[in-house]
C-alpha cells in the first residue's frame, strides 16, 4: 500500500503547514524536525503513552520506493491514527537536497497495516543513501496531533533502474534514433601511452575496465560493468569516422564483424544528454556466454541484432555481414571482452582533440523531457 494522499483539514488553523497542504497534491508535508522540536503553534502535542517504533525494517527497495515496518505494542495500535516519516539524504541530514527543493522530507501517512510502501520519484532517487526515522501520532478532535518520540535512525540505499525502467528509456531512445546509416568499422580513440601500455604490459591486448558514472544516475551498468568503449558513428557526407575526438589523437580501428556477429548479444544500456540538443545511447556488445553477457542478461533489455533502431548486423545472401547505425544519436558501444590489438590497426588521426566533448563521468540533464522517465533521474 502506498503512502495515502492527505485529506483536507489535517492540520489545525494555527499550523504553519496549512497553506502548504492547500498548495500541494503530494503525500508529504513538513511537520517538525527529526530532533522532535516543535513550534508552540505547530498543532503537535506530546503524549508519552504513544509507542516509539522499534526494530525498524526496510526491504523491497527499488529505485524510487521501499517498504517499511516496525514493532509496536498491540495495545496501542487503536490509538494511532498516523505515522510521521522523516526521510533525508545521508550526505546532509540537516537540509533538503531533493530534485524539487520545495518538496519537504517529512511524510505523513495514515496508520495503515505494516509493512507500508513509501513511493515517490519526487523525493527518492536511485543509487542514493538515505536515513529514515518514524514517529507514531494520534490526531485529536481539535485537529492537533499527539506524537511519540522519534525512533532510531535507519540507513538504506535505493536500487538501480530495473529492466522495466530501462525499457521506458529504450522506447524514448527509439523515437529519436533517426534513419540508419551503413558503417564497417568500430573505433576507439586514446592517447599513445594507452596503446603502448597495452602492447608492453597487457600482452598486446586492450583490457576491459569498469564503466564510469556517466549517464543516468540509476543506470545498473555504471560502476559495475567492465568493458571497452568503442564508437561507430560516421559523418553523413563522407560515410567515414570523424577525424576529431575528445579522447586522444591515436585511434584503433577494427572491422565491425570482429566485435559484432551472430555470436554476439546486443543490449540497450542507457539514454542521456549533457544539457545539449543531441543525445547519447549506450549499447553493450557481449560475446554469447561471456561474463559480460551473463551480467547484462539479468539487468538490461536485449535487442535483436538484425532488427532494432540503433545498431544492426544483417547477413546478405552471399554470407556477407552488413552493418548500420542510427544517424540521430551518438552511440557509445561497450565491448565486454579483452581485445587483441593485432585484430585491428592503430594510427594517428589528423583532427583535433576536442576535450570539451568528452562524456567521462558526464552528468545527465535531469530536466530534459526527451531522455528522462518518471522515476529518480
Amino acid at each position: 500500500m502506498e503512502v495515502p494522499r492527505l485529506g483536507h483539514g489535517i492540520s489545525s488553523p494555527t499550523s504553519p503547514c496549512e497553506n502548504m497542504i492547500k498548495n500541494l497534491s503530494l503525500e508529504a508535508i513538513q511537520v517538525c524536525d527529526r530532533e522532535g522540536h516543535k513550534s508552540q503553534n505547530s498543532g503537535i502535542a506530546e503524549m508519552e503513552e504513544l509507542p516509539v517504533p522499534q526494530n525498524i525494517k526496510i526491504n523491497n527497495i527499488t529505485c524510487d520506493s521501499f517498504k517499511i515496518s516496525w514493532d509496536m505494542d498491540p495495545k496501542s495500535k487503536e490509538r494511532i491514527t498516523h505515522y510521521f516519516i522523516d526521510l533525508n539524504k545521508k550526505e546532509n541530514k540537516n537540509s533538503n537536497k531533493f530534485k524539487h527543493k520545495d518538496v519537504p522530507t517529512k511524510l505523513v501517512a495514515k496508520a495503515v497495516p505494516l509493512p507500508m510502501t513509501v513511493r515517490g520519484h519526487w523525493f527518492l532517487s536511485p543509487r542514493t543513501e538515505y536515513t529514515v526515522a518514524v514517529q507514531t501520532a494520534s490526531k485529536q478532535s481539535d485537529g492537533d496531533y499527539a506524537v511519540s518520540e522519534w525512533s532510531e535512525i535507519i540507513e538504506f540505499c535505493t536500487a538501480d533502474y530495473s529492466p522495466v525502467h530501462l525499457t521506458q528509456l529504450l522506447e524514448k531512445a527509439e523515437v529519436i534514433a533517426g534513419r540508419m546509416l551503413k558503417f564497417s568499422l568500430f573505433y576507439r580513440n586514446q592517447h599513445k601511452e594507452y596503446f603502448d601500455e597495452a602492447r608492453v604490459q597487457q600482452g598486446n591486448k586492450m583490457m576491459p575496465s569498469v564503466k564510469d558514472n556517466s549517464g543516468s544516475h540509476g543506470s545498473p551498468i555504471s560502476g559495475k560493468l567492465e568493458g571497452i568503449f568503442f564508437s561507430c558513428n560516421t559523418e553523413f557526407n563522407t560515410g567515414k569516422a570523424p577525424q576529431d575526438s575528445p579522447y586522444g589523437r591515436y585511434r584503433f580501428e577494427v572491422q565491425a564483424e570482429v566485435l559484432f556477429n551472430q555470436k554476439t548479444n546486443l543490449y540497450f544500456g542507457d539514454l542521456y544528454c549533457m544539457y545539449t540538443a543531441y543525445h547519447y545511447v549506450i549499447l553493450v556488445l557481449a560475446p554469447s556466454g561471456s561474463p559480460g553477457d551473463e551480467f547484462c542478461k539479468q539487468r538490461l533489455p536485449q535487442l535483436n541484432i538484425a532488427d532494432n533502431k540503433f545498431l544492426t548486423c544483417t547477413e546478405e545472401k552471399d554470407g556477407r555481414l552488413v552493418f548500420h547505425h542510427a544517424q540521430d544519436v551518438i552511440l557509445e558501444v561497450i565491448y565486454t571482452d579483452p581485445l587483441d590489438l593485432s585484430l585491428g590497426t592503430v594510427a594517428e588521426i589528423s583532427g583535433h582533440q576536442l576535450r570539451s566533448l568528452s562524456t567521462v563521468n558526464a552528468k545527465k540533464d535531469p530536466s530534459c523531457k526527451i531522455c528522462n522517465i518518471s522515476v529518480g533521474r
